[in-house]
Formats: C-alpha cells, structure tokens, sequence
C-alpha cells in the first residue's frame, strides 16, 4: 500500500479487528500510518452472506476514508 499511495493512488486496509495490533506495530516498523477499517473478527469460515453483510457495514467507512485525504 505505500507503493501505491507513494504514487497517489488512495487506500485503506481493511481487516479483522483481531488484527488492529498488528497493524499498529507494522505501521510503526514501516514509518507509514495508513487508514485502517476493522470489522468483526473472525472472517475465516463466514458464508458469503454474512461475508457481504460485513462488506455492507464497512463499506461507507471504507469510501469515506478514500475520499478525507483526495478532495
């Protein structure tokens, strides 16, 4: 992702909540602070319906954090 926002192409992680640490303490080791959108832990064994539900609930987040920094 720093590749691409070195290029100017916006982007946000999106991943479980279980792994808002690791994010932080790879964030840190790279010097970089992307945008982060967690949602619920776990994502592992999920059908594709409650896969889309929680595509659902974070995708305004998502889009919202795309657009903050790109006016």
């Amino acid at each position: 992702m720093t590749t691409l926002e070195e290029q100017g192409i916006p982007g946000v992680v999106v991943a479980s909540s279980e792994f808002r640490d690791a994010a932080r303490y790879q964030s840190e080791a790279l010097g970089f602070d992307p945008v982060c959108v967690f949602v619920p832990h776990p994502i592992q064994n999920r059908t594709d319906e409650e896969l889309r539900a929680l595509a659902d609930d974070a995708i305004e987040e998502i889009i919202q954090a795309l657009i903050a920094d790109n006016p």
